[in-house]
C-alpha cells in the first residue's frame, strides 16, 4: 500500500484519418474535421477533488494537446503515475482496449482505471478484452475516483460502482499482460449521498482550461470555459440519450446551489473568461434560474461575460427568457432531434412540435442565439419525414429564429432504450463499435446511407440561404462579429466534410 499516490487524469490521443476525436464531455461521440475541444467537467472535478485531498495529480490530455501517441507515452513516463484514469466511449472502445494493453506493457507497475458510458453499461466486456485494473461505473466518477484512491492508499472501504480484477497467478506474466482473473464489484453507485456543493471548485490551472477555451463553436467570445450546474437532465427519459441511462438514471438529478454557481462565475471572471457554457443536460429552471439570473444582474456579472446552456423546449415562458436576456445569457442549445411529432413521442421527448416556433421567437426576442441539435436516420422515419425536419430547420433559419445548428446521424448507443428496441426488432446492422461514430447509420432504415448523409448535409446548407447570409452581414457590429462568423463558416465547411460519402467509406476502412 502506497500512501502518496500519483494520479494522472489522461486522454490518450486517437490518431485517425477520420479527424479529431470529440471524446471528452460529449454525449454523442463524433470525429470532427474542424477540431473542437470540450472541457471535460467531471474529470476536472475528479482532478480538483483528488488534489484538494492531498494527492499529486497530473492532467494529461493528449487529444487537446494535439500530441502523437509517442509524445503521450513520453509524458506518462515523465509523470510516473501510480494510477492513470481515462475516459472512453463506444466508438473508440476497441482502440482503448489496445491502448490499455500497450500501456500495461510499457508501464507494468501503473494501474489503469476506465470510466464512461460504455464501460458503465458492460464492465465485463472491457475486462475480457484488455488488462484494465478498475472500472468506475456510473456518472459520478469524481467521487468514485476519490473512493478508489483512498482505498489504494489508505485501505478505505470502496463506494458502490467500482469494478476490479482480482489478480492471481494466471493474471501475472513478466512478458505479457493477460486478461484473466475473477471480476469483482462494490455494488451499484448511490449518487444520492453525493452533494455537488461538497466538491471543490474546479482547479482551472491544474486542468489546463485554456486548451479548451478557443476551439469550440459554442463560444462567440473567447477565452471561454464550461461549468456543470447539475447532473444531468431532470427529464432523463429521452430514449437515445446514453448519459441518462448509463450514467445518470432517473432520480439522480442533482444541482449546485445558485449561490455556489454565482461564486464560480466570479472566479472565472477573475481568470479572464469572457463566455461560459453550462453543459448540464438541462439547466435548472424555476426558482433556481430566477435566483441565478437575478444574482448575475445584481453582481454585475451580466456586463462582464456571456452565458450559454442546454435547454428543453416547452419548459420556459416569455418572462423567463426576458430575465435570462437581461442576465447576460447569449447562447441557448435545444435538442430538437426531429420536427415530426411521432418521432418526438417515440423518443419520449415530452415536446410539442407545434409549439417550437413560438418558443424560438421568445428566445430571439430576449436577445438569445438559439442553436438546434438535429438527428437524421431514425429507423421509422421515411424520406418524407426527414425532408420535413430539413424544411422546418431551413424555415427557422430563413425567419431568423435560429442562429446555428448541429446535424448528426442517430446512433443507438448500448444501454439506451433505443438500442434495446433495435435489438428486439432486428434493426441493428452491426455491433462493431467502431462504426458507432455517426459517419453512417448502424440501423436498418427506410432510406439508405447516402440519403441519410445527404439530409444531414442539407441541414448544414441552411447556413447558405440568402436570407441567413444577408441577416448575418447586417448584424456585424465589430471585429468580434467578423471573427465569429468566419470561425462559424469554417465549422460548417468541416461538418459538410464530416458527412461526405468518400469520408464515410474511408472511416469504415480506418475503423
Amino acid at each position: 500500500m502506497k500512501q502518496n499516490l500519483r494520479i494522472a487524469i489522461a486522454y490518450p490521443p486517437i490518431e485517425s484519418p477520420k479527424g479529431t476525436a470529440l471524446l471528452a464531455q460529449n454525449r454523442q461521440f463524433q470525429y470532427f474535421n474542424a477540431p473542437t475541444y470540450v472541457y471535460p467537467m467531471v474529470p476536472a472535478y475528479a482532478a480538483s477533488l483528488l488534489q484538494a485531498r492531498g494527492y499529486a495529480v497530473k492532467w494529461i490530455d493528449g487529444i487537446a494537446e494535439q500530441w502523437s501517441y509517442a509524445r503521450f507515452c513520453e509524458e506518462i513516463a515523465r509523470a510516473q503515475p501510480d494510477l492513470m484514469i481515462m475516459e472512453t466511449k463506444t466508438p473508440v472502445i476497441r482502440r482503448h482496449w489496445a491502448i490499455v494493453a500497450d500501456l500495461k506493457q510499457r508501464f507494468p507497475e501503473m494501474l489503469i482505471a476506465m470510466f464512461g458510458d460504455h464501460v458503465s453499461w458492460n464492465p465485463q466486456e472491457t475486462f475480457t478484452n484488455c488488462p484494465v485494473d478498475y472500472i468506475l461505473a456510473g456518472g459520478d466518477y469524481d467521487f468514485l475516483a476519490l473512493s478508489l484512491v483512498n482505498h489504494l492508499s489508505r485501505d478505505a472501504d470502496l463506494e458502490g460502482g467500482i469494478w476490479w480484477r482480482e489478480k492471481n497467478q494466471s493474471t501475472v506474466n513478466s512478458h505479457q499482460s493477460t486478461v484473466g482473473g475473477v471480476i469483482r464489484n462494490s455494488g451499484i453507485q448511490d449518487m444520492k449521498n453525493h452533494r455537488l456543493d461538497d466538491l471543490p471548485m474546479v482547479d482551472r490551472e491544474l486542468t489546463r482550461w485554456k486548451l479548451y477555451a478557443y476551439e469550440n463553436g459554442n463560444f462567440k467570445y473567447t477565452p471561454g470555459t464550461y461549468t456543470y450546474a447539475g447532473r444531468d437532465c431532470w427529464w432523463g427519459r429521452c430514449t437515445f440519450c446514453v448519459w441518462e441511462f448509463n450514467l445518470y438514471p432517473q432520480g439522480s438529478y442533482r444541482i449546485h446551489s445558485a449561490e455556489r454557481m454565482l461564486n464560480e462565475v466570479e472566479s472565472l471572471i477573475s481568470l479572464g473568461v469572457r463566455e461560459i457554457f453550462d453543459d448540464t443536460g438541462t439547466l435548472p429552471a424555476g426558482a433556481w434560474l430566477k435566483k441565478f439570473c437575478n444574482g448575475m444582474i445584481e453582481r454585475g456579472y451580466n456586463k462582464q461575460l456571456r452565458f450559454g446552456h442546454n435547454m428543453r423546449f416547452n419548459l420556459l415562458n416569455q418572462e423567463q427568457y426576458d430575465l435570462m436576456g437581461k442576465a447576460g445569457f447569449r447562447f441557448i442549445l435545444y435538442g430538437l432531434e426531429s420536427a415530426n411529432q411521432k418521432t418526438l413521442d417515440k423518443l419520449d421527448k415530452g415536446v410539442l412540435a407545434n409549439k417550437i416556433e413560438e418558443e424560438l421567437r421568445w428566445a430571439k426576442g430576449a436577445g438569445l442565439a438559439p442553436h438546434l441539435t438535429v438527428m437524421i436516420g431514425y429507423p421509422w422515419e421515411t424520406a418524407e419525414d426527414s425532408q420535413r425536419t430539413v424544411d422546418f430547420v431551413h424555415d427557422m433559419f430563413a425567419k431568423g429564429l435560429v442562429d446555428t445548428l448541429q446535424g448528426t446521424i442517430v446512433v443507438p448507443y448500448p444501454g439506451t432504450p433505443l438500442y434495446y428496441e433495435c435489438k428486439e426488432k432486428g434493426w441493428l446492422k452491426s455491433e462493431d463499435w467502431d462504426r458507432y461514430d455517426m459517419r453512417a447509420s448502424v440501423m436498418q432504415n427506410p432510406i439508405n446511407d447516402e440519403q441519410i448523409r445527404g439530409y444531414v448535409q442539407q441541414l448544414y446548407r441552411a447556413f447558405m440561404s440568402p436570407q441567413f447570409i444577408a441577416r448575418k452581414a447586417l448584424s456585424i457590429r465589430d471585429l468580434e462579429d467578423v471573427k465569429f462568423l468566419a470561425t462559424a463558416g469554417m465549422k460548417v465547411a468541416g461538418h459538410l466534410m464530416d458527412f461526405k460519402k468518400k469520408q464515410a467509406a474511408e472511416s469504415r476502412v480506418a475503423g
